[in-house]
């Protein structure tokens, strides 16, 4: 099951951002979150989703991206 659902709502509870207008494949910084709030935002996923970003795989900006790296995380966690 992706991620992408829960990070949608983690962005409308947390920026009251409608997920519908934002494209999950686009860069959210392209989208108006601005760099400061993205920082905030990844820390805020690892504490929601009980993981820790690798540094080198810190630099996905997408919606889309996010979820897939989370679902990869958690399936390497559970292995």
């Amino acid at each position: 099951m992706s991620s992408l659902k829960k990070l949608q709502d983690l962005l409308h509870e947390k920026y009251s951002i409608d997920p519908a207008t934002l494209d999950p494949d686009a860069s959210m910084l392209e989208q108006g979150i601005d760099s400061l709030a993205l920082a905030e935002f990844l820390f805020d996923i690892e504490d929601r989703f009980g993981i820790e970003f690798p540094d080198a795989r810190a630099d996905v900006n997408s919606l889309s991206g996010l979820a897939r790296l989370i679902d990869e995380i958690k399936a390497a966690q559970t292995a």
